[in-house]
């Protein structure tokens, strides 16, 4: 389960998400919707359930491009690639996107800091786009519910603790401490600059015991959600509640 993120790997990822707005580009009509027509699946994840691979899975399953933290934050690091990204959001999209960055921006919880204005606008670009799987980084909290399925995946204490002392070769001791403090550090991230819970259940669609499921089995589980928000109206997905909680 171990997978690194290697410049090479970044290089690749960039090229694929390149192409894949290139397309979504040219597929637009001109007679769309004002807002996105695609669904984004944003996954959120405890540490030591292997959320990152479940991503993958699911992303290679439907063909769709996969950002994870690193390249996330590669991306709103890099202001070449993403200025491209930014000028490859259709027209008919570019007020939803200016007015999805510039309400969270109105609220004051949401730090001013130039990096997290660059990840909030990436984050909406790639939502703008659709059909990609986003891990971490808040997307699950901050992204549209209409166009987003929000997953969260799970798992108990000692279930996380024995991934990642396999993973990584460690002690139990020492993984417990990887383990704690890497949740924390995602926690206080999505608290700090957003001002959300990335523990209440409540703002997830589908919630994952990764103890329970394979990383094949969760993917099998998202698609299946990805399906039955399909078939309902966006319009209905704001005002209807319709969590799911496997375990």
């Amino acid at each position: 389960m171990n997978y690194t993120i290697t410049p090479e790997h970044l290089t690749e990822a960039l090229a694929r998400a390149h192409r894949h707005w290139q397309e979504r580009h040219g597929e637009t009509s001109a007679s769309a919707a004002s807002v996105p027509a695609a669904f984004t699946i944003a996954v959120s994840r405890e540490s030591g359930t292997y959320g990152a691979a479940i991503a993958r899975a699911v992303a290679n399953r439907l063909g769709w491009p996969v950002y994870d933290r690193e390249l996330l934050q590669r991306i709103a690091d890099d202001m070449g690639v993403r200025q491209k990204l930014l000028e490859s959001v259709d027209e008919r999209q570019v007020g939803w996107l200016n007015e999805c960055v510039g309400s969270l921006f109105a609220v004051p919880a949401v730090n001013q800091y130039s990096y997290v204005r660059q990840l909030v606008e990436t984050l909406f670009s790639l939502a703008a786009h659709g059909e990609c799987v986003i891990v971490g980084r808040g997307a699950a909290c901050v992204l549209p519910r209409a166009t987003t399925l929000r997953v969260r995946v799970v798992a108990p204490r000692e279930h996380r603790i024995n991934a990642v002392l396999r993973e990584h070769g460690i002690t139990f001791k020492e993984a417990a401490t990887r383990v704690e403090s890497t949740d924390r550090a995602r926690n206080r991230f999505v608290s700090d600059h957003f001002g959300i819970d990335a523990l209440d259940p409540a703002n997830y669609d589908l919630i994952l015991n990764a103890a329970s499921f394979s990383t094949e089995e969760c993917a099998d589980l998202i698609i299946a959600a990805l399906e039955r928000f399909r078939k309902h109206p966006m319009s209905s997905r704001s005002t209807q509640g319709s969590q799911i909680i496997a375990s």
